[in-house]
Parts: structure tokens; C-alpha cells; sequence
């Protein structure tokens, strides 16, 4: 077997099983549970619709790079979101159909490493665990750079020594945050491309959560935007990851993609040939008609919002909260070790939150995730309600 595999830790819903392990919820009390960050709202009945058209598509092999139609129903989509110019990508070189993000950010980092020098994976901490593990199976060194309250929990670039940066092959930032909500600015971004053309890695943008914010008319920055408005128009160093799942609630769909630096999708692609993942053709046809819509998307929004404003109304009396920059979740201080503060309200509660411990890891010093608990809203509105009001009555009652 690959001995790097031994590298690999327990995945965070491992450990919140193990931490719940034994614990008797009160029986009176359905079980709410706030711990994944699986969306809950209700797919698109056009999608669902533009899937089953498409059911003979299962006699072909579909291929790699997906069907050209999907190709640029994705470009066209990145081109309007990102105001970027019309002519900047093209859907035979700066784009791939991937099946979800999850898969793909991992994938990307085994096709990427040069395994013949040293190397180091640069990632947030806490962090989305596929970078970790993909780092380490790479043959990688993992970097964690932690988000704190001080450092408005971006990933930061200052702590960062300089022989790491020299042999720093790739960087994997989330943008907005999971699990801290924060977004990356412009000023950020462009730093963080000037270090890249500087020691020459790979930024690995996972923007999945791009689409969930909370004013319509100030959406999160995306890395290939800023890097047109630098000059940069090859997108060199650069390759985000969008997804379906979040934008559009399809996380069963398995359905996203990767953009950018051209010469590093040809060789992602040739990679993924051999990977294999490609989208079936009636998942084709089901993201064409979701990226090409944005209607289910404002009003996927107007439910996060609505969702925010009562929880937030209904916790702030009780403790210090703040509401993300983006995306759905809550990154809650907790005033009790947030291990403990998990179990507690799952004992008394029968809600279950996920431990920021459990995303990050002990570096530098410190655990940034820790205290911390991730409140991911995705269940309906009162259920969410419901989730606040038992959280308040925990505070102020816990034993």
C-alpha cells in the first residue's frame, strides 16, 4: 500500500462521530444538524428536468474534457460573473469539466507536484481537508498559514518564511472562506499573484462558495478577475475550481469544473485521461441548464439571507457572533473548549455543530480552530430558527 497513507488524519466527521459516541440526545427533541455544509434547499425542477431529457446519453462514453456545448455554457458563465473580456477565455484551452470540486482539488495536486524536488503545499488553516490530504499523497509538505481574528482570517502571507516560499509548488486558498466566510480583496489577491510570479507555483482557487453572499450588488472577487485587471490575461499561475453543489444545490449532482493557465489544464487534462471522472452525459445536460440560469441562484441567495438575519437576531443577545463576509456557515467563538461546547449541545440540545478543531491543526503554536465551532445553515428557515433558539437556551442554562 502507499505509505503516505498513514499520513492521512481521521476526516473531521470521524472525529464528531467519536465525540458523540455514547451521548443520549433528549428524546423530546429532533435531532438538528447543523455540522455539514450539505445544501438543503430544494434543486431546480429545470435541471432535474434537463438530467432525465438526456437519459439515452448513458449508451456513450462521454468524454474527458466534456461536451463542447457545456464547455462554453461555463465560459460564458466565468465571462459574465467575472466581467472579464470576451475574447480572454476559450472553451478548447482554459476550461474542464470536473465531476465536483472535492475530487478535483485533489487530483489537481497529484498531477501537479514535482515529486523530484522538495515541495510544499501551502494551505489555510483551518482548511478544507481534501487539500491536506492531497498535499501528503502528492508526496508534498503541507504549509498551514492560520486564519485568526487578527489576520481578518485570511490566510497569512506575512508568517510565510522565505525558504518556504523558494520551494512552494502550489497554494490552495478558498476564497470565500470555509469555514470563516472571509473573502479575499482585491489588494489580497494581487499580492498573493505577485508572490506567484515571484517563486513561480500554482494558486489552486477553490471558490465554491462564490455565489453565496449577502449583497447583490457587491459579489466576492474571483482570482482569474484580478488577475485580467493586472495584465496578466494568460492567467498564468492561476486555475479556480467552481461547483454546482453550492450555487445551485446539486451536491448530489457531482458537478463543477476547473479554469485558467491554459498550459496547466493541457497537462490536468492528460492527467485526468488516465483519472478518469468524466461527467455522463444527463449530468452534462443538467449543468448546461444550471450554469446558463441565475434566477435559482438570487433567489438561493434571498434564503441564506433571510436564514442570517433570524439566527443572528436570535444569538446575538446571547453571544459575540458575526455574520461571514460569504457563504452559508457560522464561525461561532465559543466560551467553552468547542469539543466540549459540541458535545454539551448535542447532549442537551440534540443539535450538532462540528468543532473548529476538527478542521484545523496545532502549528506555529496554536490551533486556530480552536473555541471555535463551524454552524453550517443549510436546513430550512425555521428549522435554523429552531437550531438558534436551542443554542440560546444552551447558553444560558449549559452545566
Amino acid at each position: 500500500m502507499n505509505p503516505d497513507l498513514s499520513k492521512l488524519h481521521p476526516y473531521p466527521f470521524e472525529k464528531l462521530a467519536a465525540l458523540k459516541e455514547g451521548v443520549v440526545p433528549p428524546a423530546g427533541l429532533p435531532a438538528i444538524t447543523l455540522s455539514i455544509g450539505e445544501p438543503q434547499h430544494a434543486s431546480p425542477a429545470f435541471v432535474r428536468e434537463a438530467f432525465a431529457s438526456q437519459m439515452g446519453g448513458f449508451a456513450q462514453y462521454p468524454y474527458t474534457k466534456g461536451s463542447l456545448a457545456l464547455r462554453v455554457a461555463i465560459i460564458d458563465w466565468l465571462t459574465a460573473r467575472f466581467k472579464l473580456a470576451s475574447t480572454l477565455l476559450e472553451p478548447e484551452s482554459h476550461v474542464i469539466p470536473v465531476a465536483g470540486t472535492r475530487e478535483a482539488l485533489f487530483a489537481f495536486a497529484q498531477a501537479t507536484i514535482d515529486r523530484s524536488r522538495k515541495a510544499y503545499v501551502l494551505m489555510p488553516n483551518p482548511f478544507y481537508q481534501i487539500y491536506e490530504g492531497a498535499a501528503l499523497l502528492a508526496g508534498a509538505t503541507p504549509w498551514y498559514m492560520n486564519t485568526t481574528t487578527e489576520n481578518g482570517f485570511l490566510p497569512d502571507l506575512d508568517a510565510v518564511p522565505e525558504h518556504v516560499w523558494r520551494d512552494c509548488q502550489l497554494i490552495y486558498i478558498c476564497n470565500p472562506g470555509n469555514p470563516t466566510g472571509a473573502v479575499m480583496d482585491e489588494t489580497y489577491l494581487r499580492r498573493l499573484l505577485t508572490f506567484a510570479e515571484r517563486y513561480n507555483f500554482v494558486i489552486a482557487s477553490d471558490e465554491c462558495y462564490s455565489e453565496i453572499y449577502p449583497d447583490e450588488d457587491r459579489p466576492p472577487l474571483g482570482l482569474l478577475q484580478v488577475a485580467a485587471a493586472m495584465g496578466n490575461t494568460q492567467f498564468k499561475h492561476c486555475v479556480v475550481f467552481h461547483s454546482l453543489s453550492k450555487r445551485s444545490n446539486l451536491p448530489g449532482l457531482r458537478s463543477g469544473f476547473v479554469a485558467g493557465d491554459a498550459q496547466i489544464l493541457a497537462q490536468f487534462l492528460k492527467y485526468r485521461t488516465y483519472h478518469g471522472c468524466a461527467l455522463p452525459p444527463p449530468t452534462q445536460a443538467a449543468s448546461i441548464a444550471a450554469w446558463q440560469d441565475e434566477l435559482h441562484v438570487q433567489e438561493n441567495r434571498a434564503l441564506y439571507r433571510k436564514k442570517f438575519a433570524a439566527v443572528l437576531d436570535i444569538l446575538r443577545p446571547h453571544i459575540l457572533v458575526h455574520a461571514p463576509d460569504a457563504s452559508f456557515y457560522l464561525w461561532l467563538h465559543t466560551p467553552i473548549a468547542d469539543t466540549q461546547f459540541t458535545q454539551m449541545l448535542f447532549a442537551q440540545q440534540n443539535v450538532t455543530v462540528l468543532p473548529g478543531s476538527f478542521l484545523s491543526r496545532d502549528v506555529h503554536g496554536s490551533n486556530p480552530g480552536a473555541n471555535y465551532v463551524r454552524i453550517a445553515l443549510v436546513a430550512p428557515v425555521a428549522e435554523c430558527i429552531e437550531a438558534a433558539q436551542r443554542i440560546t437556551h444552551f447558553l444560558q442554562h449549559r452545566i
